[in-house]
């Protein structure tokens, strides 16, 4: 018995243990402490930017010196702001009357030292500084391309203009030694009379020359003729610097929630300014281009910035989109029969959108282009309501007869009539 309470409490035992589980403890809670960029994120963000700029609430940048000689009175503010408001502090009351359209702020379940990592964090925020436009570097390379064309132009006038000066040295020293030999010489001989001669000397060759220029000559006008109307690659300006790459790839913004006619809708639509308020009347400053573009919105819808409100009695004036994706008038096309009945997803037609500043044809859109797809294409038709009554009006024999290549196709449903896409 003596030995096992010598062995259980031993005090050197005890005193290493506890030290080491002070230690353990303690910097755990210094690890939390310290993560004041994760702590603003969870608790702050929503309301508050780390910056001067006021969002819902105001920014906490310089907070520290605002509430100076009211340290104590912070820290209670943040763990329960309606025991300091009761408190009649003249600073406190100042502050809720003039951000009382914001409402009271939530209580926030932190510690002393958490709200000291927030504040350290706060403190020590810089903007992260803007990267250079995907639309420059586009144009630096649209630019290159087209200096390089320059220059095989430049160099081809040269090549031909060496040619012509070489044949012309050796025309004029045939006729010296012509003349030298006593023989009759042509005063008056062209290029045409050389090539003309030329030609006659080489029969075989010159027809096989012919024959592949009007072949060349027939396919570039055929293939001139079937790109008319088509506008892959088509790019155009727009009125506002809106980044497909900002919004739908790095805040992974859903497509619909922008385009919302695409899901129950022939077209898909484009987002009026009241959708770009909804996020843009907190966020006041672009990642590419500051606050300049968004500052269009603000003047489209008459909203001031300042004071994070609109603006009475402003006509508004609706920002004049440009069109990307343009088919012909006898032309049939529903994006809600594609993306809701077919499951189709958007990146089929539009490319890889989260990668592109502003929106492109990614696809040609001609017919054969369509008919390959509704060729290819399986119709998803397990646990697809749409396809329920056509499943059921599907005898054996016929889906036996679908089902040989164990699908069943978009031609297979009628996809190829002609009806289906121009009526």
């Amino acid at each position: 018995m003596k030995l096992m309470f010598k062995r259980n409490f031993n005090p050197v035992k005890n005193l290493l243990v506890s030290g080491l589980l002070f230690v353990a403890f303690g910097l755990t809670g210094k690890v939390l402490a310290q993560d004041g960029a994760a702590l603003f994120k969870g608790n702050c963000a929503s309301c508050h930017k780390p910056t001067t700029e006021v969002l819902t609430g105001p920014g906490l940048k310089g907070v520290r010196e605002r509430w100076e000689g009211r340290e104590n009175l912070l820290y209670e503010w943040i763990r329960n702001p309606q025991k300091v408001i009761d408190s009649g502090d003249p600073y406190v009351k100042a502050l809720v009357e003039e951000y009382a359209s914001a409402g009271i702020m939530t209580p926030q379940a932190v510690t002393n030292e958490e709200i000291d990592a927030i504040l350290d964090y706060v403190e020590a925020y810089t903007p992260p500084k803007r990267e250079k436009k995907d639309d420059d570097q586009l144009a630096a390379n649209e630019e290159g391309g087209s200096n390089a064309t320059t220059w095989l132009l430049v160099l081809a006038g040269i090549l031909l203009i060496i040619i012509f000066s070489v044949a012309g040295t050796r025309r004029s020293l045939s006729e010296v030694l012509r003349a030298k030999e006593g023989e009759e010489t042509e005063t008056n001989y062209t290029y045409w009379d050389t090539v003309k001669q030329w030609m006659w000397h080489n029969k075989v060759l010159t027809s096989i020359i012919v024959i592949v220029l009007l072949v060349m000559g027939a396919v570039d006008t055929w293939d001139r003729l079937a790109g008319i109307g088509v506008y892959k690659g088509y790019q155009p300006e727009q009125p506002i610097a809106f980044s497909h790459k900002v919004h739908a790839g790095q805040n992974e913004i859903n497509c619909v929630y922008c385009h919302s006619g695409a899901e129950k809708s022939k077209h898909a639509g484009i987002p009026s300014v009241n959708v770009c308020m909804n996020c843009h009347k907190a966020v006041s400053e672009g990642t590419n281009t500051g606050k300049e573009e968004i500052a269009k919105i603000y003047d489209a819808i008459g909203f001031d910035p300042e004071t994070k409100t609109y603006i009475e009695g402003y006509e508004q004036k609706p920002v004049k989109w440009v069109k990307v994706h343009n088919l012909p008038d006898h032309v049939y096309f529903n994006h809600s029969q594609h993306v809701t009945v077919g499951q189709v997803e958007c990146e089929t037609c539009h490319g890889e959108v989260k990668e592109l500043t502003v929106g492109k044809q990614n696809e040609t859109l001609t017919m054969g282009w369509c008919i390959d797809c509704h060729n290819k294409t399986e119709v998803q038709m397990a646990g697809n309501g749409y396809y329920d009554e056509i499943h059921a009006r599907l005898t054996t024999k016929e889906l036996k007869k679908y089902l040989e290549d164990e699908k069943i196709s978009v031609k297979d449903l009628g996809g190829w009539e002609c009806a289906k896409c121009h009526y």
